[in-house]
């Protein structure tokens, strides 16, 4: 089993990880929230996206780097994340145990 040193992933965190690694290089906060509005039905605020990757960010699961500026944004540039190899191995961690805990529950999708 894991150790006590191990990062535990958050619900959210777990979602923009997952949204990060989605979009690969054209990650960044623009496209995280839609990413995960598209897919995962959650509508986020640009603040919460940008809180949890910073939070990230400060655990080492997530780097980030500004592109260049653009016309289009009003000369400003974009940041964008890329996931570290700690933070894939968060996200696999945390899948294997949410896959460990739910094995054999039929009940918990309503089934008998």
């Amino acid at each position: 089993m894991g150790t006590r040193d191990e990062v535990l992933l958050g619900t959210l965190e777990h979602i923009v990880l997952l949204a990060v690694l989605r979009l690969g290089s054209d990650a960044y906060g623009a496209t995280i929230r839609d990413e995960i509005a598209r897919r995962g039905g959650r509508d986020m605020s640009f603040g919460a996206v940008y809180v949890t990757l910073q939070r990230m960010e400060s655990k080492g699961l997530v780097t980030s780097q500004l592109g260049e500026p653009t016309a289009e944004r009003g000369g400003r540039a974009k940041r964008f994340f890329q996931v570290t190899a700690q933070g894939r191995q968060a996200v696999r961690r945390l899948q294997d145990v949410v896959g460990a805990m739910a094995k054999g529950l039929k009940h918990a999708r309503g089934t008998t």
